[in-house]
């Protein structure tokens, strides 16, 4: 092995999730086809630029993707999600399985879409606006300050990503405001706390219930480390459902 393909190894492998998004129309799919995202998993890494992938499927039918076209390719790895741009090589059956011969044509570098991938749940969270003087400490330090012991709002969270979350209250809170949010996850087994501050981006009343409220929140203060668990939990609450 390489030692460029030791690098990628240690970010992706084998059964990694991959999305592919072609980057232009496709000839054979045919031109009023929309870009779709094509979600499929790792089979093996050949070499530092080339790896198998399992042919997609939908409906129980295989997608044979265009072989030359390109796609933009997000990895979800470990801990974090990776984007390349790809060049489908070669399609073929071996050992029985529909393979997708893939070739890395760019860099792997870490993907840094705002929202990354959202994980639909039911969390419990208490939540309340912060207060001028932590909202300050806050900014300094760039992680979330508490300094009042104000009661939290009764809250659950519906979906949550590395880069926020939507969470439904009896309380409404205001578009532009900063809140405190406070859930547990389970991390390894274990139950952790954690507090996030967040900017409330959109704030709606739900339509099949009365004086209940849906926002969404981006994170602004949040350490790396509290990110990547966030993100490693979602991670392995998806594998969980995909077995089951």
């Amino acid at each position: 092995m390489s030692e460029q393909q030791k690098m990628i190894t240690k970010f992706i492998h084998e059964g990694c999730r991959i999305e592919l998004r072609a980057l232009e129309k496709s000839k054979t799919l045919g031109a009023d086809a929309p870009l779709r995202v094509y979600s499929t998993k790792i089979y093996e890494i050949l070499t530092d630029d080339t790896m198998e992938v399992l042919m997609p499927m939908e409906h129980g039918k295989l997608i044979l993707l265009p072989v030359d076209q390109e796609f933009d390719a997000v990895i979800y790895g470990q801990t974090n999600l990776y984007q390349c741009t790809i060049r489908v090589a070669d399609r073929y059956k071996s050992n029985n399985v529909y393979i997708l011969l893939l070739e890395i044509i760019s860099n792997l570098r870490k993907y840094q879409r705002r929202e990354y991938f959202r994980f639909n749940c039911v969390l419990e969270m208490g939540a309340r606006p912060l207060e001028e003087a932590e909202l300050e400490a806050t900014r300094n330090r760039g992680m979330p300050v508490i300094l009042s012991n104000a009661s939290l709002k009764r809250s659950v969270i519906v979906d949550i990503s590395g880069g926020g979350l939507r969470f439904i209250s009896g309380e409404r809170f205001e578009k532009g405001i900063f809140v405190l949010c406070s859930f547990h996850l389970i991390i390894n087994g274990t139950k952790k706390k954690y507090d996030t501050a967040g900017k409330i981006l959109a704030v709606k009343e739900m339509d099949n219930r009365k004086g209940t409220y849906e926002h969404r929140v981006q994170f602004y203060y949040i350490e790396n480390e509290v990110r990547e668990e966030i993100i490693r939990y979602i991670f392995e609450e998806e594998r969980k459902s995909r077995r089951k």
